[in-house]
C-alpha cells in the first residue's frame, strides 16, 4: 500500500470522484461514499482512511476556492498544492460548475424569496490562524473574488433574489406601496449608482444595497469598486452590502454596514496607469 505523496493521476482521479458524488448531493440523488470508496481503492494503491482524507481535504480546497462542498466531508487543512491544482483542472475542465446557479423557485414570491439573514463573520468566529492562512493564500492565488466578479449569470441570479427578498419582505409588513417602488437599478439605469437595489425598510427609509454573491461560503472575499466604496461612505446611513453566499445550494445572507474597513480588510487590488 503505497504511503508517499499522491501523483497527479490519483489526484485527478479522486477529485472526480469527489465531483461525482457532490453533482449527486446537488440534485438530491442518492450515493454511496463508501461505495465510491472501494471503487478507488481498485484503481489506486491508497487505503480507505487515506481515501477518506484526501476527501476532507478536496473539501477545503473546494471551500478556499469559494466553492460549495460535500456536508458528509468535513474541510481539513494542510493540503499539498498538486491537489489545489487538481482541483483547478477538473474545474476548468468543466466550466459549467462555476456558472451553475439554482433554478429558479415555482412557489410565490414572497415564500420562495426570503433570505436567512444571519450575522456577518468576526474574528470571534474565524478559523484557527493556520487554517484560515492557507485557506486565504488559495483564495489569493486563484483570484476567487475576481472570478465571482466576472461570473456575471451568478452576479444577476443573485440581484434578482436580494430583489425578490426586499419586495417580500415589505409585503409582509403591510408595505405593498413601498414594495411596488423597489428598484432594481443596476438592471434598469446600468451599474455606476454604486449600489444594484433602491429599497426600504417598512418606516419609509431608503435602503440602497449592493449585492455580492458567491457559491462558496461565507468568508469568500468579493470585489468591491472605488465607486462602491464612495457611495457608501457618502451615504452612510441609507447604504448597506448584501452578501449571499452558498447561493447554488441553499442561498444564505448578511448585511455589512459603512464603514466597510469596520468589518473587512480592504486591499487595493489594481492600479490606474497614466503617461508621464
Amino acid at each position: 500500500m503505497s504511503n508517499g505523496a499522491w501523483t497527479d493521476a490519483e489526484n485527478d482521479l479522486i477529485v472526480a470522484d469527489y465531483f461525482a458524488m457532490l453533482a449527486a448531493d446537488f440534485a438530491g440523488q442518492s450515493y454511496n461514499k463508501s461505495a465510491h470508496n472501494r471503487g478507488l481503492q481498485s484503481q489506486i494503491d491508497r487505503n480507505r482512511s487515506s481515501i477518506e482524507f484526501k476527501h476532507q481535504n478536496i473539501s477545503a480546497v473546494l471551500r478556499a476556492l469559494g466553492e460549495d462542498w460535500i456536508p458528509g466531508y468535513k474541510p481539513a487543512q494542510n493540503y499539498q498544492g498538486t491537489l489545489e491544482d487538481a482541483v483547478v483542472r477538473w474545474l476548468e475542465l468543466n466550466p459549467g460548475w462555476l456558472s451553475r446557479i439554482p433554478d429558479r423557485p415555482a412557489m410565490g414570491l414572497r415564500e420562495a424569496a426570503q433570505l436567512w439573514i444571519g450575522p456577518p463573520p468576526t474574528l470571534r468566529n474565524q478559523p484557527p490562524p493556520a487554517e484560515l492562512e492557507q485557506t486565504i493564500a488559495t483564495a489569493r492565488k486563484f483570484d476567487v473574488a475576481e472570478r465571482d466578479e466576472r461570473n456575471c449569470a451568478l452576479g444577476r441570479a443573485g440581484e434578482e433574489r436580494a430583489l425578490a427578498h426586499e419586495k417580500g419582505v415589505l409585503a409582509g409588513a403591510g408595505r405593498s406601496d413601498l414594495a411596488s417602488k423597489v428598484r432594481w437599478v443596476s438592471e434598469e439605469d446600468g451599474d455606476g449608482a454604486g449600489y444594484d437595489i433602491a429599497s426600504y425598510a417598512p418606516d419609509g427609509r431608503p435602503r440602497l444595497i449592493e449585492v455580492k454573491t458567491t457559491n462558496g461560503w461565507e468568508r469568500t472575499p468579493f470585489h468591491i469598486s472605488r465607486n462602491e466604496l464612495a457611495v457608501a461612505d457618502e451615504r452612510r446611513a441609507d447604504w448597506c452590502l448584501m452578501r449571499l453566499y452558498h447561493f447554488a445550494r441553499e442561498p444564505k445572507a448578511f448585511e455589512l454596514r459603512p464603514p466597510l474597513d469596520a468589518h473587512v480588510s480592504l486591499t487595493a487590488t489594481s492600479f490606474q496607469a497614466s503617461f508621464h
